[in-house]
């Protein structure tokens, strides 16, 4: 294969990552890995490396468009990320600890029931009128605008158990080294009884700070190829673009079904890497 149909087949790839990764609020890492160790045969350290970059450009290319709409919560997005990078630190100390095989397993499972809950859940019928006391405190309520230009205003419930889900996501991120986009994603949806729409796009600006952190440390390395992440980028730029003004007109139900297809994806890529290394 020539450099050009290399670079020209990954940028259609990293096109649907970033899409998929704007409008789902888990990066593109779910395309980009994939694609790369099993379509292009790179080293998974390379792969992951791009993934990072894929995933820093899905947050950059689509944060200051969804905070100009009103959907990214920052105030959300920082007191989340606290509990995710207290969690992350201890998952990265009982690593020698704890069996990944049983918490990949048991994180598969998680992701299972979190494409139901996601289905389930009808937020047109959720009507609140009073938010949690500590999102109260914090100031944690928000305004997002509709696409006819009507704003809609949101209160925030369970504070507590959406700070525990979180740091739960950054233990698991630390010991099985993942991302924890959809426990993000969980946690504001589920918990906070967010809509949907700024459920995802504030995962999305919380895992770009998290990829930023890693990148780094995969540069250092030098696992970061500009042959490889520069289609990425091109293609991820393009594609969260794309996805930024596709959100507004897509459906919350529909926005709901693709998430749960994706995050299903994720599990059952996981049991089969533990199925393939129990082999």
């Amino acid at each position: 294969m020539t450099i050009l149909l290399f670079s020209a087949l990954l940028l259609c790839f990293s096109f649907l990552a970033g899409l998929l990764g704007s409008l789902t609020g888990l990066g593109g890492g779910i395309v980009i890995i994939p694609v790369l160790v099993l379509l292009f045969h790179i080293n998974i350290h390379y792969a992951m490396g791009a993934s990072l970059i894929s995933v820093i450009a899905t947050s950059s290319g689509t944060t200051a468009a969804y905070i100009r709409e009103g959907y990214t919560n920052l105030r959300i997005g920082m007191f989340l990320e606290v509990a995710a990078v207290i969690g992350a630190f201890f998952g990265a100390l009982l690593i020698a600890f704890v069996s990944k095989t049983f918490l990949t397993v048991l994180f598969s499972l998680v992701l299972f029931f979190s494409a139901y809950l996601t289905i389930k859940r009808n937020e047109e019928h959720d009507h609140y009128k009073t938010s949690h006391p500590w999102a109260t405190r914090l100031k944690l309520d928000g305004t997002y605008r509709l696409k006819n230009g009507e704003s809609v205003h949101y209160h925030v419930q369970n504070v507590p158990i959406a700070f525990f889900i979180m740091g739960v996501a950054g233990v698991l991120a630390g010991l099985l080294g993942i991302g924890s986009g959809a426990m993000k994603v969980l946690a504001m949806d589920q918990a906070l009884c967010l809509p949907y729409k700024v459920a995802t796009t504030t995962s999305n600006f919380m895992i770009g700070i998290t990829a930023a952190v890693s990148a780094g440390i995969y540069f250092t390395h030098g696992y970061i190829i500009p042959s490889i992440t520069f289609p990425v980028l091109i293609g991820v730029i393009a594609g969260a673009f794309f996805g930024a003004k596709l959100l507004t007109h897509i459906n919350n139900r529909v926005l709901r079904i693709i998430f749960s297809i994706v995050i299903c994806f994720i599990g059952i890529q996981m049991l089969y890497n533990v199925l393939v290394g129990a082999a």
